[in-house]
């Protein structure tokens, strides 16, 4: 990675992804104008803009020379040629910004030749701040934070797409659905936090949507991977990911053990 202190860097980081959040609050609950992008039709909105342009003046002071992928950037395929790459979603649950919700994120990940180095996801609304180090631990608003322990479902706070869930009661029943989360980075983040056991991501996630969470809930003492227990690799050509898995270490391992032959079915 660039040469730079890492423990340094991340306090800016930790100062630079409130300040986006703060820019984005500005906008909060406020009339703006939004559309829909491509195929997907994903809803975008001028504060995601806004909050991505800020984040790419910013970012690329704190790491000079690092390559840049987000979101609401045109992709620059100048960034698989560096070794060092900021990954960023502006607003991680635009939907959930625009409909006025609380849960949307700012996620932030620095990786280096394919994983998360340094992590931030700061939610404005309730103000928390979660960061993690490679090798440094994760922590929520500075104290250190830790996934869940045992191995059972049963009992125990499972979100994601209805089909995992839907899955997971046929053959361990007793699970726990709190209600959506609408960042994808901030329900891999309760995980890291020990506030959900289990969280499945669907098969159209994005680095953007990960790489930062991936970290955090690594540095937590938790795995996230695909559903046949491989890690996760970021800044590629290919940037779509498919159905993955994130709990504690033994939790997780026990889940991938009854995914089994079902894990082509399940992706």
């Amino acid at each position: 990675m660039p040469d730079v202190d890492r423990s340094g860097l991340a306090q800016q980081l930790a100062a630079t992804v409130r300040e986006a959040g703060a820019l984005a609050l500005k906008t909060f609950q406020q009339p703006l104008r939004q559309w829909t992008k491509g195929a997907s039709l994903s809803p975008v909105s001028e504060a995601d803009i806004a909050v991505d342009a800020f984040l790419r003046q910013r970012l690329g002071e704190l790491a000079p020379g690092s390559g840049w992928l987000s979101e609401e950037t045109e992709d620059d395929p100048a960034r698989l040629d560096v070794e060092t790459v900021w990954i960023v979603d502006p607003i991680d649950g635009t939907r959930a910004y625009l409909a006025g919700r609380a849960d949307w994120t700012v996620s932030v990940a620095l990786a280096t030749r394919g994983r998360p180095v340094l992590a931030a996801i700061y939610a404005p609304v309730s103000q928390e701040l979660f960061l993690a180090s490679a090798g440094g631990g994760a922590t929520l608003d500075g104290k250190r934070i830790a996934t869940s322990a045992g191995v059972h479902v049963a009992g125990t706070k499972v979100a994601g797409p209805k089909r995992h869930i839907n899955w997971l009661a046929e053959v361990e029943t007793g699970a726990v659905t709190p209600p959506r989360i609408g960042s994808l980075a901030l329900r891999l983040a309760r995980v890291a936090q020990g506030e959900l056991d289990v969280a499945f991501a669907g098969g159209n996630s994005h680095d953007w949507d990960l790489a930062a969470a991936d970290l955090l809930v690594h540095e937590a003492g938790g795995a996230l991977t695909t559903l046949t227990g491989r890690r996760l690799t970021y800044n590629r050509s290919e940037l779509v990911h498919g159905a993955l898995i994130a709990a504690g270490r033994e939790r997780h391992a026990a889940l991938i053990r009854l995914v089994g032959d079902r894990a082509a079915e399940l992706a």
